[in-house]
């Protein structure tokens, strides 16, 4: 059994905070450079370079990449053989809270989404996952509302054909336009619950986009993720067929990538919800 402070996740999250706000992810800095280097539009050009300016300005700097930082989401793996030596809630909390304010990152939470009121810095979403094992794995995904707020959930009817997910999911980018921040990465939940696949939409984007096959598992599931990295690749290339552009205002990035997950579902039904991101897609995880 292996014991783990809840201040020392408190120091973790918060480290976590200010690197996912200053620090864009490698492959989404990757994707950025290749989506200029196919760039012909001279408009789209010199967008992409600007976003990628700005990336390293951050960095060097030590700045927000934007200026909105986001709802943090936290995402916990928990091996069973964990311990956790004090109040985790608590621990995650403080530790967005001192993470924002030791990186000057804006507060954006409000404690009643009726009654709004003047924002702060918690609670903040929290998931939690129980894993074999004794690790810990945290993430921190800072979720700007820009795109957020593009999010589409639908409920399919089993007998639906994969070109009518394949619809929907375009259409929600092609819905969003240029109001979340284009190029985009679109990440996709499918199967569970309504809310599972939502959460499932969401999980997807903190996993590096373009993945390779790779070596797969034999059998069904090799099949099924075979299916699942194919319908990856065609909503790519059907999505940058919209010719959103970056920004917003044409060329031929309007996605970065799309990242797909999929869960068992009922026999009866089947959940799609699709979770957009803008170009600054930031997250970044430490495993105790």
């Amino acid at each position: 059994m292996k014991v783990i402070s809840a201040n020392k996740i408190r120091d973790i999250v918060s480290e976590l905070c200010i690197r996912a706000n200053l620090v864009l992810r490698k492959d989404i800095l990757s994707g950025l450079k290749a989506a200029y280097s196919r760039e012909t539009k001279r408009r789209a050009k010199d967008i992409l370079k600007a976003i990628i300016n700005n990336a390293y300005i951050a960095r060097k700097e030590k700045l927000a990449i934007c200026q909105d930082t986001g709802l943090p989401v936290v995402f916990l793996e928990i091996g069973q053989e964990v311990k956790i030596n004090g109040n985790l809630m608590r621990a995650i909390n403080k530790g967005v809270e001192e993470g924002y304010r030791r990186g000057y990152l804006r507060n954006s939470i409000i404690s009643n989404p009726l009654s709004r009121g003047k924002p702060g810095y918690s609670p903040v979403v929290i998931h939690t996952e129980i894993a074999t094992g004794n690790r810990l794995k945290i993430t921190v995904l800072p979720k700007g509302f820009g795109c957020e707020n593009k999010t589409q959930l639908k409920m399919f009817n089993p007998t639906v054909k994969i070109s009518e997910i394949e619809r929907f999911i375009v259409d929600a980018v092609k819905s969003a336009g240029p109001d979340a921040c284009p190029p985009y990465v679109v990440g996709v939940g499918i199967g569970g619950t309504a809310d599972y696949a939502c959460f499932l939409a969401k999980k997807a984007l903190f996993r590096r986009i373009n993945r390779q096959t790779g070596h797969l598992p034999a059998g069904r599931q090799e099949q099924a993720n075979r299916q699942t990295i194919e319908l990856e690749q065609v909503l790519s290339r059907e999505i940058n067929k919209l010719n959103i552009g970056p920004m917003g205002l044409g060329g031929k990035t309007t996605c970065l990538g799309v990242n797909i997950e999929t869960y068992p579902t009922h026999i009866a039904g089947l959940p799609v919800c699709v979770n957009i991101s803008c170009h600054a897609l930031r997250s970044a995880t430490k495993v105790i």
